[in-house]
């Protein structure tokens, strides 16, 4: 199977959504959303194209409501099929994403984390860099290495905090992959600028 890199987050509006374009971008992947819940926007999806995603797959389960995945798909009268969410072969690179934190439910019984755990893809951990983020990222990495999910690293958002950051990855034993600063305005053009001067590309090679 081709590379594949797993975005997820700390939280809900964490920058996922940015983050992931940019690396799929960068990488010229494939981007994948398994689950969009709330459409009212057109979902991630048509975000990322406008980000410059040249690739992107369609869901396996559109969800009207915008809230956690497992109430929306109750609300839409539809059930989770976890066959539904197995990874999609493509040529190259493949970068999926998640939805809101790592355990947020997709079903009673099966929570993102639980997911990332069966593809067995390494992921990539979105973070704020604003107040509360140690708490909430030390708490991510220790459910994603507590079911064996393989870190490739955490990715911050937001104005520089060298002291949070640092700490994380220390107390975290996460590599520190660099900082999406603020982007205005967001555009594929001003986005690409941002991440190569945050990220060094071979990181995720």
């Amino acid at each position: 199977m081709s590379r594949t890199i797993v975005v997820t987050g700390t939280d809900t509006d964490v920058g996922k959504t940015v983050f992931a374009a940019a690396l799929a971008a960068a990488l010229d992947a494939t981007y994948w959303k398994p689950v969009q819940a709330g459409l009212d926007d057109g979902g991630d999806g048509a975000a990322v194209r406008a980000l410059g995603v040249r690739r992107v797959l369609p869901e396996a389960y559109r969800l009207a409501t915008p809230c956690s995945p497992h109430r929306a798909a109750r609300i839409d009268g539809v059930e989770i099929d976890p066959a539904r969410l197995a990874l999609p072969a493509v040529a190259g690179p493949l970068v999926v994403e998640g939805a809101g934190g790592v355990l947020v439910p997709l079903s009673d019984d099966l929570l993102y984390a639980d997911l990332f755990a069966l593809w067995r893809a390494p992921v990539v951990l979105v973070a704020r860099t604003a107040l509360g983020t140690i708490n909430h990222s030390l708490l991510s990495i220790a459910a994603l290495r507590a079911r064996g999910v393989p870190i490739l690293g955490i990715a911050f958002n937001g104005e520089a905090q060298e002291d949070s950051e640092a700490t994380i990855a220390r107390i975290g034993g996460v590599r520190r992959l660099g900082r999406l600063g603020r982007v205005d305005p967001l555009d594929a053009g001003t986005l690409a600028t941002a991440f190569a001067a945050g990220f060094s590309r071979g990181a995720f090679a």
